[in-house]
């Protein structure tokens, strides 16, 4: 009988297969290339060729990189190098982000932010890469081992559901920071969650987090303009338009956020908002 039992048990753990912990790795590794050919191919070849058709970036509205990059001239630039220090990954594999401090001829050029998805043929491409102006601080040097966003705990759902259930949030974090921003961002933000936007480093604790709230402007506008969720409905990137007024002057920008389904409900684990710089008259 416990032999039949045992032969029943292995059977059954044969049938069911074993969800491996996904791996920011595998997204780290597409940086670091996509890194590695902006100093060996330079910027525009190596942007296209990293990038889905698709892709996009803010310049400074938001622009599909292939159109921005397409018909533009090669030119020796100043070697531009940036290295990953914190990424994430979806359950399912298939979406993925990593950010990090970034040079430009050696100089500090603030910290990039790139969203990757996984192609048909297993490999990874960016479709959203911009940067904040912020500074490095005591960033650790390339090469160093970056630090993973912890795996999501919340429940299974469609892409599709999952955006609907992100549209929403984003609906009522909008309504809400049209008149208190703060209050806006920490009813969502989750307790490991990164902001940043502002020329001060990163922030990565909470009591930075609110630093940086408090330095943005009291009410913002936001409008959504797009953004994907994973096939496994548990992590999801949305982009949109920011406006608020600096003393009296209309200022804008745009919103780069990471969300991620976790077992109390949607949580924001990363939001960025980059000014635009208006042409002086």
């Amino acid at each position: 009988m416990r032999a039949c039992s045992l032969l029943a048990a292995a059977a059954l753990l044969n049938a069911t297969p074993v969800l491996a912990e996904p791996d920011p790795s595998a997204v780290v590794a597409a940086e670091r290339a996509f890194a590695a050919d902006g100093l060996a191919l330079g910027i525009k070849r190596s942007f296209l060729k990293h990038s889905t058709a698709e892709a996009i970036l803010f310049a400074p509205d938001p622009v599909k990189a292939h159109d921005l990059y397409a018909d533009r001239p090669e030119r020796p630039l100043p070697p531009l190098v940036w290295w990953p220090l914190w990424a994430g990954i979806a359950r399912s594999g298939d979406l993925g982000f990593t950010t990090g401090p970034a040079t430009f001829g050696g100089k500090e050029n603030g910290w990039y932010f790139t969203v990757w998805a996984r192609q048909a043929d297993g490999g990874w491409k960016w479709i959203y890469d911009g940067g904040s102006r912020s500074a490095h601080g005591s960033a650790a040097p390339q090469g160093s081992p970056p630090a993973y966003l912890a795996a999501s705990t919340g429940p299974k759902a469609t892409a599709g559901e999952a955006m609907a259930a992100v549209r929403a949030a984003e609906a009522r974090l909008a309504a809400a920071a049209a008149t208190d921003v703060p209050a806006a961002y920490l009813a969502v933000l989750s307790g490991d969650a990164r902001v940043a936007g502002s020329p001060a480093v990163p922030a990565t604790t909470p009591a930075a987090v609110r630093a940086e709230l408090a330095g943005r402007a009291r009410a913002i506008a936001f409008s959504p303009l797009g953004g994907s969720a994973s096939q496994g409905g548990d992590l999801a990137w949305t982009y949109g338009d920011a406006r608020w007024e600096e003393g009296r002057k209309p200022s804008r920008g745009h919103y780069v956020r990471i969300w991620q389904s976790r077992a109390e409900g949607w949580r924001l684990v990363f939001d960025q908002i980059l000014p635009v710089a208006e042409p002086s008259s």
